[in-house]
């Protein structure tokens, strides 16, 4: 007789699954709902239903967390994001197909899924059965037995994944599936915030599991350990237990195995269909149909031990635009293994000669660099790929003698530097830095397929792969097949055969060149074509001149600062606690918060909890009670200080480039929405400005010599000047045109007082209402940031737009478009798509009203300067001067110029700077100068 055979499936696990594995392609039905978590979740269900054909199935929900982790851990899970709109209205249609098709729902308040499952597993195997919980979290691994296997749903391309006891003694290198618990209570979990044994990873976890067998055994045995490991872990056997105990799956929950209630019955066919064709699952229904027909033919269920990779007829309803894409023996995609293609190995300086010629007979040629070094200042090459024809390129692989490598260069330099053929890649900025190491300076029109993409779907992510899977259906072979993973063992592209990367590259090129053939006419169908020729695209060679030519460190005196900043957090951390009675680990937010509103009883009435129900000693709950309570100015002073210092002070000195003794920043040109650069590597945007000591970080800046002095160019209120342009607002418009101080102004028009007489306050509180409307600030919001209670902030707010009327109708008529078209956009014509401006959540509609007012402001903010730093490139280039552009943070333009430059640099800067763009009203740039940043700003 057959085994009796359970499926329990962890529904959110499958439904976050679902959601995020349609992300680049978001399911939106005709009614602008967000389908994609249901769709997900079916998938998924329908797979296991078509190709197990079980008798007895259950689906698991947790709810409300787990009380009992809670209890012994309050920061369990706190980190966690809020969950996806999408994923909140999929559950209760989920719960209703789920009661449509007569499947058991398990959920008990305060219980989690895996709790509720490894209860019924443990029960079910009791009885007879064999269980299949059906999951892709792997801390299910520990309760798998002879009879409990985990079943990994099939997903892009790989087939269903069955793992039984060898399966997970092998995955986990342990003797025994308990012994994940041990794993997990070692690594820590950052998705459920479980912190693990400090500075244990995934390999070392299982390299002590091998020696010590336990955790507990571990503990027992640090004398065996030695330097920093065995104090860190001697230091956290607490925290290693607790973590231990959090990731155990609890087999003692409130729930009964009845055989009975668990058997699979025929569905309610009307009732579920009537839903499908509510969510418009046309594609499901029709699954549907064929799955539960009488005398429908279904999968044999899969043999346990017996997992093909990929299986013919497998069930599949994902969709890549108009196209479904069958699932067949070679998976979901195209990929080199399956897709035609002739990639050319072109060897000997002969024959790149002749190469040369060819590319200098094209058009456009799409190129790609293979390297040593992700960080393109140390790069060296290792080849170049070129296509320029559908499914063909042509591979060159560089020596690695750099003599050498530059005489190659040299036979490649007149394509390089030829003005007349536009040059394609993904993300160009990497490979024209790495050029400039050979001093090459790449000419041409650039198409950078990952800025295009970012024009046309700004909100969706742009990395090759993604691009390719999306818009070609073709998988691109990941570069962990030819290096390894990252950490030590990963090889250097130089260690792979000259005919694995020649297929590599090949593909890199082949696959840019036709997204560059999908990206063309989008750009015209969007509508920004002209901001990616004339803006986007000229800018990514001065964003790679910027980024290779970086930045000066004082680093004697970042050490120097790095001591005061120290002395005064160990002064301020010995007067808090003095004022506590007791020392406590200020950076523990649950101790912090004991402290507070336990033993020192502050905030009365004014605390608050986080969901977990620790306390909240966060920035902005503490600032509201600072104004009465020293200790908490005290410890919000602490927390600037050691941030300051771990975030710049000490980690700029390591962030020294060793080849070219500067720092040089990445920016980010696809990443912010809006249009604005974002710095990374270190982040030189974020550097606090506003008080004393984030000021002396920027004082580590320094010229190049002392030959060189530092320059910054601000612009004066710039996105209030565009919100007064595009307005029209007349009131505001005047102001500026008088270069009245626009903060002044306003106080005067609100308060009904001569210009002359308006006090500071008045000032301050109008300063507030100016940049806060931008904002969309409420009364709330206001009298959060001023002295003004909320009804007098109420006042101002209406006496606000009652003075600046043409405002009110802007903002009003920003929002009726956005409603009616789906996003705004800028001066330049970039868009900023607003999905949830329809949203029937209040609180996320008002989110998308207020980037449908301000994205357009810091959108034309962006775009202005990116113009103006295109034009002072190009001017400092044709009238050959010596000065650098460093840096843009924001508003501001930083310059490294010579001495004798002065007073030629100055004028072109401000003149280019203000007529960048023209407005209703004038731009107006300050400039400063000095030795090192903070003099010059």
């Amino acid at each position: 007789m057959n085994q009796k055979r359970l499926f329990l499936l962890d529904a959110y696990a499958l439904i976050f699954r679902g959601y995020y594995a349609f992300i680049k392609n978001p399911r939106i039905n005709s009614k602008g709902m967000d389908t994609s978590a249901i769709m997900g979740f079916m998938n998924s269900l329908m797979d296991v239903i078509k190709r197990e054909k079980p008798d007895y199935l259950a689906v698991a929900f947790d709810k409300d967390g787990s009380h009992a982790r809670c209890e012994i851990f309050p920061e369990y899970k706190a980190n966690r994001d809020e969950t996806p709109e999408a994923i909140k209205i999929a559950v209760p249609y989920i719960h209703e197909i789920l009661k449509a098709m007569h499947i058991p729902i398990i959920e008990v308040p305060g219980i989690e899924a895996d709790d509720l499952i490894g209860t019924l597993s443990k029960k079910a195997e009791k009885e007879g059965f064999q269980v299949f919980m059906v999951t892709p979290d792997k801390d299910y691994a520990q309760l798998v037995s002879e009879n409990i296997f985990m079943y990994r749903p099939a997903r892009m391309g790989n087939g269903i994944e069955i793992w039984g006891v060898d399966e997970v003694k092998a995955k986990f290198e342990i003797e025994h599936p308990l012994q994940v618990i041990d794993f997990l209570g070692m690594m820590g979990d950052a998705v459920d915030n479980i912190p693990g044994l400090p500075g244990v990873g995934e390999k070392t976890a299982k390299k002590l599991l091998a020696e010590f067998g336990s955790l507990e055994n571990l503990l027992e045995n640090t004398d065996k350990l030695k330097g920093k490991m065995k104090e860190k872990i001697e230091a956290n056997k607490e925290i290693g237990l607790l973590s231990k105990k959090l990731a155990t799956i609890f087999l003692d929950c409130p729930v009964e195995f009845d055989e009975e209630f668990f058997r699979l019955d025929k569905p309610d066919v009307e009732k579920t269909e009537n839903i499908f064709q509510e969510l418009e699952f046309r594609r499901m229904k029709e699954q549907f149909d064929k799955i539960f027909a009488d005398g429908a033919t279904v999968v044999q269920p899969t043999p346990i031990g017996k997992q093909p990779a990929r299986q013919q007829e497998q069930f599949s309803l994902f969709e890549t635009g108009d196209t479904e894409i069958k699932i067949t023996d070679d998976g979901y995609y195209k990929t080199l293994s399956n897709t035609d293609h002739f990639y050319q190995l072109v060897e000997g300086k002969f024959a790149v000669q002749l190469f040369v010629k060819t590319l200098l007979e094209q058009t456009e040629v799409c190129f790609d660099t293979e390297t040593t070094n992700i960080d393109a200042n140390l790069a060296e090459l290792v080849g170049m790929a070129f296509s320029y024809t559908k499914g063909s390129a042509y591979y060159v692989p560089f020596p690695e003698n750099q003599t050498e490598a530059q005489e190659l260069i040299e036979v490649l330099r007149p394509f390089l530097e030829n003005e007349h053929i536009v040059k394609i890649g993904q993300n160009l900025k990497y490979d024209i830095k790495v050029l400039k190491n050979y001093n090459v300076e790449v000419k041409g029109f650039l198409f950078d397929t990952m800025i295009a993409h970012y024009l046309i779907n700004p909100d969706m992510r742009h990395n090759m792969d993604v691009l390719s899977e999306t818009y070609l259906q073709y998988q691109p072979k990941p570069i962990e097949e030819l290096i390894g993973k990252k950490g030590k063992g990963q090889k250097s592209m130089r260690d792979v055969s000259v005919e694995d990367v020649k297929e590599y590259a090949g593909e890199d090129a082949d696959v840019t060149y036709q997204l560059k053939e999908v990206f063309a006419p989008k750009l015209d169908q969007s509508k920004t074509r002209e901001l990616f020729d004339k803006i986007e695209s000229p800018l990514v060679s001065v964003l790679a001149d910027m980024e290779a030519e970086g930045i000066r460190l004082d680093v004697d005196y970042l050490k120097t600062l790095s001591l005061e900043l120290s002395k005064e957090a160990q002064t301020l951390q010995a007067k808090i606690y003095t004022t506590a009675g007791e020392e406590f680990n200020l950076a523990s937010p649950k101790q912090l918060g004991i402290i507070l509103f336990e033993k020192l009883k502050i905030g009365s009435g004014k605390i608050k909890k986080t969901k977990t129900g620790q306390y909240a000693t966060g920035e902005e709950v503490l600032s509201d009670l600072a104004k009465d309570n020293e200790v908490v100015r005290d410890i919000l002073e602490w927390r600037q200080i050691v941030k300051l210092q771990n975030t710049y002070v000490d980690a700029l000195p390591t962030q020294i480039n060793p080849k070219t003794g500067r720092v040089h920043t990445d920016y980010m040109q696809a990443v912010a929405a809006t249009g604005r650069l974002s710095s990374n590597n270190p982040n030189l945007q974020n550097i606090p400005i506003r008080t004393e000591r984030g000021q002396k970080v920027r004082k580590a800046f320094i010229a190049r010599d002392e030959h060189h002095v530092l320059v910054s160019a601000d612009y004066s209120q710039i996105e209030l000047r565009i919100i007064a342009a595009l307005s029209g607002e007349p009131n505001m418009i005047e102001s500026f045109k008088k270069n009245e101080d626009i903060h002044r102004s306003t106080a005067a028009k609100v308060f009904n007082v001569a210009l002359d007489e308006v006090n500071r306050e008045q000032r301050s509180n109008a300063k507030t209402v100016n940049f806060g409307i931008i904002y969309g600030v409420s009364a709330f919001g206001l009298s959060q940031q001023t002295s003004l209670t909320r009804s007098e902030s109420k006042e101002l707010i209406d006496t606000y737009y009652a003075t600046y009327p043409k405002l009110r109708d802007y903002i009003d008529n920003q929002i009726a478009f956005a409603r009616e078209y789906g996003y705004v956009q800028t001066v330049s014509g970039r868009r900023r798509y607003l999905k949830d401006i329809n949203s029937q959540n209040a609180v996320v509609r008002g989110g998308a009203e207020r980037n449908a007012v301000n994205a357009p402001i810091q959108g034309s903010a962006a775009d202005i300067i990116k113009i103006a730093m295109i034009n002072i490139h190009n001017r400092l280039i044709k009238e050959n001067l010596q000065t650098k552009m460093l840096l843009q943070v924001h508003d501001e333009l930083v310059f490294d110029i010579p001495k004798t430059e002065l007073v030629i640099v100055k004028p072109i800067i401000k003149e280019e700077m203000e007529n960048a763009f023209q407005l209703a009203v004038p731009l107006v740039v300050e400039i400063g100068e000095g030795t090192n940043w903070l003099d010059a700003h």
